[in-house]
């Protein structure tokens, strides 16, 4: 009987060495399962901090490469703005550099057409240089050229130039006395100012 209670009692500690045994291999896969868990869940956090700092950095350079094409963009509208005002100016001054060359000639028939004479044969060919002097005045008005209206006007530096001064009590101060040399506009620039004798 004995001998049974010992077979017993030994069934009894193999079970309860295999239970405990199965309780350790138990407790060892959880903590290997727990610190497994944690090793994953500490690269998938590295890994997500990773890939934000990733996306910050994209995000900044594409914000650069954004500002960039709008700073290009405005510089390209600029250049577009600016070549087509010079376009437009070269455009609507095409005409002054001949203006500038046929102004003298027009002083000239002036000057000439001030004579006065009772030769008939002068006359003629003074009618004649009349009729010359309007058709350049009368081109240069079509191109938009205009004389600058001076005599008794006040004296303005941007189309008048003073060569002389006096005093004169018939006239206010600063005004234009005399014009001794037309002065002319090319639309609203001045190609040539007067020259003026005016009053202090």
């Amino acid at each position: 009987m004995k001998l049974v209670t010992n077979e017993k009692d030994i069934l009894e500690e193999e079970v309860k060495n295999e239970s405990s045994n199965s309780v350790e291999s138990a407790n060892e896969e959880a903590t290997v399962e727990e610190s497994s868990s944690l090793h994953n869940k500490e690269v998938e956090e590295d890994e997500l901090t990773l890939a934000l700092n990733k996306v910050q950095e994209l995000e900044a350079a594409l914000d650069e490469k954004e500002n960039k094409l709008l700073r290009l963009q405005a510089d390209f509208d600029n250049y577009r703005r600016r070549v087509r005002l010079d376009q437009e100016a070269a455009q609507k001054y095409r005409a002054q550099s001949l203006v500038s060359d046929i102004l003298p000639a027009l002083d000239n028939f002036e000057r000439a057409l001030k004579v006065e004479t009772e030769d008939e044969k002068m006359n003629s060919i003074l009618q004649g240089m009349e009729m010359v002097y309007r058709q350049l005045a009368e081109a240069l008005k079509n191109e938009g050229v205009e004389a600058i209206e001076s005599a008794g006007q006040p004296f303005d530096p941007h189309l008048h130039q003073a060569v002389m001064q006096v005093e004169d009590s018939n006239y206010e101060s600063n005004t234009v006395i005399e014009e001794f040399q037309k002065g002319y506009k090319l639309k609203d620039r001045v190609i040539r100012p007067s020259m003026v004798k005016v009053n202090q």
